[in-house]
């Protein structure tokens, strides 16, 4: 197979799809989402077979656990993705929508209509749900688009592809609409973001080596995040209880996702108290505690937390702690280290919760809340096609509107301009 050739193809093929998706009606889409829905559930044993020659694969190269875990369909996360189809469907269809009608002097009437963006690439790693998950969202914000898993997945991301071809021919809809590609050669992704008479967005969603090479050889706009290094600061004010429960739970609800906390900040007010509770439920866990020089003054046994480890996204059982003087401290270092993913505060001070909400520069900032709920399916999107932590277009949980743009619509009779 020449490479080059075949993913033109695929790019050509996607162009002729999205103008059949811009003309298809909310009514089509939702036809194709739930047919997928339930071939996706008809396949259940199809799709767990084919993950588990992946997961063979995995193991015998020495995948770590995390990854594993995220390459993992079981029966739990194959109903998520059928439910994820359903919820897309029942959301309203962005494209089309019209706002800020407004009549100018001259007598025309203007606005804008969301429409789609066109050919949406995406590009990522390990979780095979993401191709059930990203095929939804493109198709009901009216786009089409080309899928590059991991090769890791090949085998469980080419039968979910199975299921949504079905799913797209049983609601009259071009199988082009989603195309996910066959190849593992890595020359596949050089060539797809390199294609803008073809794809008009990219969406990386991966590790950060491979976010880090999109970004500086694509030729068409990115979409992106490159780590989630996350920060939960308990406040001298916070209700301890609702502060255990929400720090043990933005660490070990699951290691390897980027909304997972990974430095843990607490006021020096009350360190003494949470931390060797948390230490405790952590320990239970087997998390490794790396902290500065004041947590392990009340934290004997834990190791010294190095420069790097502010800045390291773990995706694993190791959480680096920090005790600070307040929030301003707080504030600062999440500034200085952060990656603009998700921050949170526990605190049961008004003024306090406002400033962090206000002053934080993240793309999801929450008061006392974990920083798990980061994310579309949470967020009420159904799913998402990534998180953003850039500031133009797109911003946090990538949902429908943010797989659409907008244009300004003048409607008139007979205006001339003079």
């Amino acid at each position: 197979m020449d490479v080059n050739e075949y993913m033109q193809s695929l790019g050509q093929h996607a162009r002729q799809a999205s103008r059949a998706l811009a003309r298809a009606g909310t009514e089509t889409k939702n036809k194709a989402l739930l047919a997928m829905a339930a071939e996706i559930r008809a396949a259940a044993e199809t799709l767990k077979r084919e993950n588990e020659r992946d997961l063979e694969a995995g193991r015998s190269k020495g995948l770590e656990a995390a990854l594993l875990d995220r390459l993992t369909l079981s029966d739990a996360r194959i109903e998520s993705m059928a439910e994820g189809l359903k919820q897309i469907a029942a959301l309203p269809d962005p494209v089309g929508e019209i706002s800020d009608m407004t009549y100018r002097p001259s007598g025309i009437q203007l606005g804008r209509m969301r429409v789609p963006l066109g050919v949406v690439g995406i590009i990522y790693e390990s979780r095979p749900n993401v191709t059930a998950d990203a095929a939804a969202l493109c198709l009901k914000s009216g786009n089409a688009t080309i899928l590059r898993g991991g090769s890791e997945a090949i085998h469980s991301n080419q039968a979910i592809a199975a299921c949504i071809r079905r799913g797209l021919e049983q609601a009259g809809l071009p199988e082009t609409a989603v195309q996910v590609v066959q190849t593992t050669d890595r020359a596949a992704v050089g060539q797809l973001i390199t294609m803008p008479e073809y794809v008009d967005v990219i969406v990386p969603r991966g590790g950060k080596s491979l976010i880090e090479r999109i970004s500086n050889e694509a030729r068409v706009p990115v979409i992106k995040h490159l780590d989630g290094i996350c920060h939960v600061y308990i406040d001298s004010e916070a209700d301890l209880d609702m502060a255990e429960e929400i720090a043990f739970n933005a660490k070990c609800h699951r290691y390897g996702v980027c909304n997972a906390m990974e430095t843990l900040l607490v006021d020096a007010a009350v360190a003494d108290i949470i931390l060797p509770r948390l230490a405790v439920r952590y320990g239970d866990e087997g998390v490794e505690l790396r902290g500065c020089s004041r947590t392990r003054a009340i934290l004997k046994d834990i190791s010294a937390a190095s420069d790097a480890d502010w800045d390291t996204e773990y995706l694993a059982p190791i959480l680096s702690i920090k005790v600070v003087d307040g929030l301003d401290e707080a504030m600062e270092h999440i500034h200085h280290h952060s990656s603009g993913h998700t921050e949170s505060i526990v605190t049961e001070n008004y003024q306090r919760a406002r400033r962090f909400l206000a002053e934080v520069d993240s793309s999801s900032v929450m008061v006392n809340a974990s920083t798990r709920f980061a994310d579309g399916f949470e967020y009420g999107l159904g799913a998402e096609i990534g998180i953003s932590t850039d500031k133009i277009h797109a911003r946090g949980p990538v949902g429908l509107e943010g797989l659409t743009s907008q244009k300004w619509i003048v409607l008139g009779s007979g205006q001339i301009r003079n």
